[in-house]
């Protein structure tokens, strides 16, 4: 989850009370905190968003970021060899009727050891749909590991769409790592997430999603993996909870040119009238390849709502309680 790492006020005062200048209003600062931890102004590099312009932004010694001339968006760069630093992206919009596209390029330099904290969180009080797509590009060199933590949240009082369609395009070097997780509990209508990743000789993906939904919302995910290179492997696993009428799709290809490990997985939890497909996919073009793929749907076995009601809980604690178990 993402971290409770926070800095100096940039602008001397307590938290983001002198920000309303920089374009943080109330409604921006619960979504800050809902999807990055954020309460002040972080230390070290940071780009924030908020209702389709930069309101703040810095950049640190090692960890450079610049905005893009053609499209909106930002570039990051990460200088070879940085360590144990964390850089901080989320995008906010409190303004109904707000349809935005965005770029982001993160460079990793080789041997770097970086924290990347994203996501994007809509408070939409109208009546127009609201919509957020991000496209997020990762260049990650020889030796170097990102840890990705993207949250997506939605809250607001009116019956605009709160839309988010999130694309992630993953190219990973010799040695490199990454390690993704991406959260979507509460507020999201309608979301289509779609992440491609190249492995490179011995790199690694990791990948953690965990995902609910209510009312009649629609979520799909979809992981497109390759492991180009010899040793690389991958593991994918989403755990999704579908409440009442909504509906999920789960889809994860992994395809293999060389001899490599690779990993999917999906466990989801199935309540009311929801609707819930997975199909996760395999594919090998090495006789050394070892890949393994896994899909459960079902609901809440009644011994366990039993048994926690024996506990002094009631049924629907007891069920909340599962389910915060299972997406942890």
């Amino acid at each position: 989850m993402a971290q409770q790492h926070l800095g100096v006020n940039l602008t001397g005062a307590s938290g983001f009370a002198a920000q309303q200048s920089a374009g943080i209003d109330e409604a921006q600062k619960h979504l800050l905190l809902e999807i990055a931890g954020l309460s002040s102004m972080p230390e070290g590099a940071f780009n924030i968003r908020a209702n389709g312009a930069t309101a703040q932004r810095q950049s640190s010694e090692h960890i450079r970021i610049v905005g893009k001339t053609d499209v909106q968006g930002i570039d990051i760069f990460v200088a070879p060899g940085t360590r144990d630093e964390t850089v901080y992206i989320p995008v906010v919009m409190s303004q109904s009727g707000l349809h935005e596209l965005v770029y982001n390029d993160f460079h990793i330099g080789a041997g770097a050891d970086v924290t990347i904290i994203a996501g994007c969180g809509i408070d939409n009080c109208g009546h127009e749909d609201s919509q957020h797509d991000g496209i997020h590009s990762f260049f990650i060199e020889k030796g170097a590991r990102v840890k990705y933590v993207e949250k997506h949240y939605g809250c607001g009082s009116g019956d605009g769409g709160r839309i988010m369609n999130p694309q992630t395009i993953v190219e990973i070097g010799e040695d490199g790592y990454m390690e993704m997780e991406t959260v979507q509990i509460k507020g999201i209508d309608d979301t289509h997430r779609t992440t491609r990743a190249t492995l490179g000789p011995n790199a690694t993906f990791v990948v953690t999603e965990r995902l609910m939904t209510h009312g009649k919302q629609n979520a799909v995910s979809e992981f497109d993996v390759t492991l180009a290179g010899e040793g690389s492997g991958t593991h994918v696993v989403s755990r999704a909870v579908a409440r009442e009428q909504s509906s999920q799709t789960f889809l994860s290809r992994v395809n293999g040119d060389a001899p490599f490990n690779g990993h999917t997985e999906c466990d989801a939890i199935i309540m009311d009238d929801a609707k819930i497909s997975a199909i996760p996919q395999i594919k090998a073009d090495c006789p050394d390849a070892s890949l393994i793929h896994e899909a459960a749907i079902g609901k809440i076995a009644g011994e366990q709502i039993i048994k926690l009601m024996t506990l002094g809980l009631t049924a629907a604690e007891a069920e909340e309680q599962i389910i915060d178990g299972f997406l942890k």
